[in-house]
């Protein structure tokens, strides 16, 4: 039976409110980024936000994430107001921030932290910065010690970039091997690389957003591979809502056509992020 027809409750990691200036920019580069990809990438959910919590109410998805990331110096304050006055208001709504590599960026996230940050959101894509980058080295130290987690987007999908990729990854764990990290996206396209750092490093993690969909255009993948039951425990749920060009609901009917069995389901769904942010396990019988 389907995770969804079953009323499975869903813990989505990666779901983006952000302010409605900053969303509006986000929309029109995708809106424009067909000819980069060489796909259109309409955006399926355009609503207000109280329409896109109800959405999401709608889905069955009891928690997410209000992720937004800063791209430039000087932003990452402005949105971390927005989201965590959201989350004071929509109770399903991790209380979420984000930073950048600037001067400043020890003090406002050791401030975020003491203020409740459940969730951090870094884009080395977008924000053209390593992640071992030097001005950082006092915000790794710090989510480290306090065990807060970070959904990273460091895999070159869906285009590279001159700071994309494992290496500055795995040299950020090697002086920060008790990080949690959330590593977006499995790390397209370089997945196995980024499953083997998740292997080796107790704190990280993978979310399954955007993979396996058939947007990609290549042939489904209808098994379980090896390595994610492997990883089972270790391997969150998230979508990209609500920036995703096709209906929510595939998302977990591509994790469902792997025929992974009801446990890795209840895992992935749920219960490996209610574990991860200490809340109870899921109400699905």
């Amino acid at each position: 039976m389907s995770a969804l027809r079953a009323g499975h409750d869903v813990f989505d990691v990666h779901v983006h409110f952000m302010h409605p200036r900053v969303l509006a920019k986000v929309w029109a580069y995708f809106d424009a980024a067909g000819p980069k990809l060489g796909r259109e990438w309409p955006i399926t959910y355009r609503g207000s936000d109280d329409e896109r919590v109800e959405t999401l109410r709608s889905l069955g998805v009891k928690h997410f994430s209000a992720l937004s990331y800063a791209h430039r110096p000087g932003v990452a304050e402005f949105m971390n107001d927005w989201t965590y006055d959201f989350a004071a208001r929509v109770p399903e709504a991790l209380t979420c921030a984000t930073f950048y590599p600037e001067p400043e960026a020890a003090e406002y996230v050791a401030r975020r932290i003491e203020d409740g940050a459940q969730l951090f959101k870094a884009h080395l894509q977008v924000g053209d910065f390593h992640a071992d980058d030097p001005l950082l080295d006092r915000v790794w130290g710090a989510l480290e010690d306090a065990q807060v987690p970070t959904v990273l987007h460091a895999g070159s999908g869906p285009t590279p970039g001159d700071f994309t990729g494992p290496a500055s990854v795995e040299r950020l764990l090697q002086r920060f091997p008790r990080l949690p990290l959330v590593i977006a996206h499995m790390g397209m396209p370089e997945t196995e690389e980024f499953l083997d750092i998740a292997s080796r490093y107790d704190e990280v993690r993978v979310d399954t957003t955007m993979v396996f969909v058939d947007f990609w255009g290549d042939p489904p993948v209808t098994s379980l591979p090896p390595r994610l039951r492997e990883l089972q425990h270790k391997i969150l749920f998230g979508s990209d809502f609500p920036n995703i060009p096709y209906p929510w609901e595939h998302q977990v009917q591509v994790l469902e056509r792997l025929d992974p069995g009801q446990e890795w389901l209840d895992d992935v769904l749920w219960n490996n992020a209610s574990r991860l942010f200490a809340l109870p396990a899921s109400s699905t019988p």
